[in-house]
Order: C-alpha cells, then structure tokens, then sequence
C-alpha cells in the first residue's frame, strides 16, 4: 500500500505522485408519476459512482453497500453494472435492472428484477 507523503518538505515532484486524477461530477433529474429524483456521477478516470436519489431512498451502482445502508434505516437497492457492462452515464441509468433491495426498499416496492424506471418512482 502506497502512503501519502509525511511533511511539507517533500518537493512538489513527490507530491505529484500522490495526487488525485481529475474528477468530474455531473446531475440530471428525472421525473416520474410520483415526483423528481435526482441522479449523481462521480467519475474518475476508469471508475464512476452513480447513483439516483428522491425523499424515499436511492438507487445506485454496486460500489455501494445497501446492507449497510439498511442499518442506517435508509431505503437502498443496487443497479446492474458490470466491468463489461457498465452503467457508464446517467443516461444509460434508466435502462437497468434491479439486482439487489434491502429490506427497507423491499417495503416500498423495489424488488430484484425490476426496471430501473418503474423503482424510480417508487423512491420519489
């Protein structure tokens, strides 16, 4: 594991090599039959976190922890995505399945399988 440089004395060179590539973040509200959600990218170079959030609880792509979200009592499921499959943008959010729904999301509908669109609504 790499460690970060300890003092301020080390050259602005080794700083360099420790320091975060660019980072973008873009939104994009949806609308559905109950309301608006709002959906979140975080993009790195080669890796992105996307997820879609309304007053409910959110949808978001497997780097998220949903049983842990369910400790927090918070309404969470995960969106299919893979290396080979990415989600990729918040365009291409809509035209996922779900894969997984904590239980707090199962309460309100969201269930495996389901469109992404149809589960939209459900967290608005």
């Amino acid at each position: 594991m790499r460690s970060c440089p300890k003092s301020r004395s080390d050259s602005a060179s080794q700083y360099r090599k420790w320091k975060v590539t660019k980072m973008e973040v873009h939104t994009k509200t949806f609308e559905t039959p109950n309301g608006l959600v709002e959906g979140v990218q975080t993009k790195w170079s080669g890796f992105n976190i996307l997820l879609v959030t309304g007053p409910r609880g959110f949808l978001a792509c497997p780097a998220i922890d949903v049983d842990a979200c369910q400790r927090y009592g918070v309404a969470a499921a995960l969106v299919e995505s893979t290396p080979d499959n990415p989600i990729g943008t918040l365009d291409r959010f809509p035209n996922r399945k779900i894969i997984k729904a904590n239980a707090n999301a199962q309460t309100l509908g969201i269930q495996e399988g389901m469109d992404v669109t149809n589960a939209f609504a459900l967290i608005a």
